[in-house]
């Protein structure tokens, strides 16, 4: 009997430069062992039981320390509302925010998963275009003329698929249109902390004085996506409303089992170390996947990102759809641009990825991306 153990596996030999996930020899097994020992080796054993609704008390100030790297000061740890990652964040605030039908504002691209969630709600999606530094804040200026979303849905910094960072003067111009219009901007910043070069402008969790501006974090991409941890950054009102919610009156505040053992990680700076870890092999990556790109994909147009996963490269002419299926005969995969795509375009884009495969296999990948191009 085969038992799958990760969300997608995958067979020998092929290698899906799609997949958005880390590589297993990336994740901090030893690390997290030991912060689980010491945790377990104490005497207190309340993160057993069922935890506070907004999450561990203990966490949300580590937490707010760590954050304070994106601040002149400390984050208010009231502000800080512990969740089970970026998608149960977003799929628990359009159950307490948002009525079947209602109207969203994404980025197109944007993140096909989050995507599913909203179809999940019943949510009218309206996709804004964004240009080599994201969102065109004057067609989102437009688009407040005509309708009356419940939120906009962005990720600013790396974006998942393109790449792109937003502007610090397009983020204040996003934070004061919030306030004019009355939406909530939902900013995933899963990445914020993922450059290769220069620091990317401050998280929207550093807005404190803008009450719509919601900022969504994880440690998906910074320790381990099986933590299942991550956090909002939001007005108190919003926090109350989260904590009061039913789902965490009956059930408790989420995995404080994993938040007592991650405490430690902040507390002791090991996540920071794990971070510039990360980092130094991820950017290895992206030089290693813009040199393939280049010697086997002279084709394709593309920006090199400064940080985050992925690659957005456009195949002029080409559908990628039907590219994938030849790919795929040569065992190799990425993630076709349509995906990413509320207005059902994109379909000449491909989604790469540098996080779950070394730069041999990155380089292996695209000679086979590029083999299937050039027979088509």
């Amino acid at each position: 009997m085969s038992v799958q153990t990760t969300q997608i596996p995958i067979a020998e030999g092929f290698i899906d430069l799609g997949r958005g996930d880390p590589q297993l020899a990336l994740l901090p097994l030893d690390l997290l062992r030991r912060a689980a020992e010491a945790r377990l080796s104490q005497p207190d054993n309340s993160f057993l039981q069922y935890g506070p609704e907004q999450g561990d008390g203990y966490l949300r100030w580590a937490l707010a320390r760590f954050l304070a790297r994106d601040n002149t000061a400390e984050p208010d740890p009231e502000r800080l509302f512990i969740t089970a990652g970026i998608s149960n964040a977003l799929d628990l605030l359009c159950t307490l925010l948002t009525c079947a039908g209602d109207t969203i504002l994404v980025e197109e691209p944007s993140y096909f998963l989050a995507l599913s969630i909203f179809a999940d709600h019943g949510l009218r999606v309206v996709p804004l275009p964004t240009d080599g530094s994201g969102l065109v804040i004057e067609a989102l200026e437009e688009a407040l003329t005509t309708c009356d979303p419940k939120f906009l849905y962005i990720i600013p910094t790396f974006q998942n698929p393109s790449g792109h960072t937003l502007p610090e003067a397009r983020r204040r111009r996003l934070a004061a249109l919030s306030q004019e219009y009355g939406f909530l901007v939902l900013a995933d910043e899963v990445y914020q902390y993922l450059n290769y070069g220069a620091e990317p402008p401050r998280a929207f969790g550093t807005y404190a004085g803008f009450e719509n501006v919601v900022s969504l974090g994880s440690f998906s991409k910074i320790l381990a996506p099986g933590l299942r941890l991550g956090w909002i950054q939001a007005s108190p009102t919003l926090i109350r409303r989260l904590a009061n919610c039913g789902l965490l009156t009956s059930g408790g505040g989420l995995n404080p089992f994993t938040s007592a053992i991650v405490r430690g990680l902040i507390e002791d700076g090991s996540l920071e170390h794990n971070i510039e870890r990360l980092k130094q092999v991820y950017s290895a990556r992206v030089l290693r996947m813009e040199d393939a790109l280049r010697r086997y994909l002279p084709e394709g147009k593309f920006q090199r990102p400064d940080g985050g996963y992925f690659f957005w490269v456009r195949l002029p002419g080409c559908d990628t759809e039907t590219l994938r299926r030849a790919v795929r005969a040569l065992h190799a995969d990425f993630r076709p641009g349509g995906l990413f795509s509320s207005a059902s375009g994109l379909r000449d884009c491909v989604r790469l990825s540098i996080s779950f495969y070394d730069g041999d296999e990155i380089d292996r990948g695209i000679k086979r991306l590029g083999e299937a191009f050039h027979a088509s």
